[in-house]
């Protein structure tokens, strides 16, 4: 791996001044910043194939680098045959470099890779400067083998920014090359 992802030097030389210039920051503490990427794979198949999860766990492994969690289910829902403490799903938290790496990738190799791509959402904020977008199809990344997989299994990503707003948040992820959709498209 090269000494610094080159999105985080992209970001610290080029990004945060024109933050600074567009939203009028006096602080360098105020610039907003990325925080952490989770990734989850949310599984209702698991509750009747336990295995499901093993291969899930090794994929999103695989597109992470980092090693998962299994969540269980907070609570019973009989209308799910759910059970409290049953794994339901897999989960990953990328924090610094790791961070860097992957939404490098998932910015310049995987969105490109996706079918009839238009760019993402540009309204899939929270209202308070984070962004999560939903993958249909994990097989858009490199990583995964496409002969191996079982089942083609959806994927969420949560990006967590310290901006205050939803403004100041898509205004760091547009200038970090996230391709979002202009407004008048539909998906």
């Amino acid at each position: 791996m090269p000494s610094a992802p080159r999105i985080k030097e992209f970001y610290e030389k080029t990004v945060t001044p024109k933050l600074v210039k567009e939203f009028n920051y006096t602080n360098p503490n105020q610039v907003p910043r990325i925080v952490k990427v989770s990734l989850n794979m949310g599984l209702g198949e698991a509750i009747q194939n336990a295995k499901i999860l093993d291969s899930a766990a090794q994929e999103l492994g695989a597109i992470s680098g980092q090693k998962p969690v299994i969540t269980k289910a907070r609570r019973s829902i009989a209308a799910f045959k759910l059970r409290e403490g049953m794994p339901i799903g897999v989960t990953v938290t990328l924090r610094r470099d790791k961070m860097f790496y992957f939404l490098d990738k998932l910015i310049n190799i995987v969105l490109p890779r996706i079918r009839d791509f238009r760019g993402v959402s540009p309204k899939a904020f929270d209202g308070r400067g984070n962004y999560t977008l939903g993958i249909k199809e994990h097989i858009i990344f490199p990583e995964i083998d496409y002969d191996k997989i079982d089942k083609i299994k959806g994927l969420n990503i949560s990006i967590v920014t310290t901006a205050k707003t939803d403004e100041e948040a898509r205004f760091l992820l547009a200038e970090l090359g996230m391709p979002f959709r202009k407004s008048g498209q539909q998906h």
